[in-house]
């Protein structure tokens, strides 16, 4: 009998791992299938959906009643970057200092924040914020049939709902990323002031080691990410199922999955634009 039992118990577990493979397989390509269509649609959203793009630029940038806590989105990523620019100016400085080259803090602040700090916090700024509030939109939506009424009735839901969204977070996004990057370079010469560094040293290494060049192609990587979160919370909140709990499921589940393919986004497309050696060369 255990010999008999044996075979079958293999075959059965083969068929369950190549059964839940296939399942994931198949997942992967509606998720494919819908970013297809939704950036197919960009442009039926920016031609017959304007009222509802201009909506959602609004929703998102500000919300509802955000005035009184001083800019919604845009304070939170403030004071995000406020954290992390001060934490790469305690870190740079004190590295630094070990070494006797505290005055190139300068430096540091200008090349890493432009880089890396400012793009990753403003798109994890985006996803926690915006795109965490556009699943819950879409799934409440999907859950209370809103979408299939849209449908019935005529409305392009692709277009209508998710390219609209995807749209307004890529326009969102670069304001944010502009408050992102200043707010980190104020809270960074504001940490090295504390540690006693003269303004004028920090301020010579800072600029001239700050490229222009640098910060558009870092609004490009900001632009890129932003438009891989906003696709995959839309899909998420689009496909959203099992009641009021399945919304909630599907926001954390598209959190967790915008993340970690922001952060895969832009180490790839920093790897592409500056080389494994960052174009830096630091000589006398």
């Amino acid at each position: 009998m255990s010999q008999a039992a044996g075979p079958s118990s293999r075959f059965g577990r083969s068929a369950l791992l190549a059964s839940r493979f296939a399942g994931g397989w198949n997942r992967v390509g509606r998720q494919i299938q819908f970013y297809a269509s939704t950036l197919r649609s960009t442009g039926d959203a920016l031609a017959n959906y304007k009222v509802e793009l201009l909506r959602q630029v609004a929703q998102m940038a500000l919300g509802a009643g955000a005035l009184v806590l001083i800019g919604g989105t845009v304070a939170i990523v403030g004071f995000l970057t406020l954290s992390s620019g001060a934490l790469v100016a305690v870190q740079g400085y004190n590295a630094l200092a070990s070494v006797g080259v505290d005055a190139l803090v300068g430096f540091v602040s200008a090349f890493v924040n432009v880089r890396l700090g400012a793009p990753l916090i403003a798109t994890v700024g985006l996803a926690a914020t915006i795109g965490a509030g556009a699943t819950a939109q879409l799934g409440a939506m999907r859950i209370n049939e809103e979408i299939d009424a849209l449908e019935v009735i005529g409305v392009r839901s692709v277009a209508f709902l998710a390219s609209s969204r995807v749209i307004a977070g890529v326009i969102v996004v670069i304001p944010l990323y502009c408050v992102a990057l200043l707010t980190s370079f104020v809270a960074s010469q504001v940490v090295v002031a504390l540690y006693g560094q003269s303004a004028g040293v920090y301020n010579h290494y800072f600029e001239t080691f700050l490229n222009p060049t640098d910060m558009l192609w870092s609004m490009l990587l900001v632009i890129i990410s932003g438009t891989v979160v906003m696709l995959v919370h839309t899909y998420y909140g689009y496909t959203a199922s099992g009641g009021p709990a399945g919304v909630g499921e599907a926001v954390g589940r598209a959190v967790r999955a915008s993340l970690v393919v922001a952060v895969f986004v832009i180490l790839f497309a920093s790897l592409a634009i500056y080389g494994h050696t960052g174009n830096f060369h630091l000589a006398e």
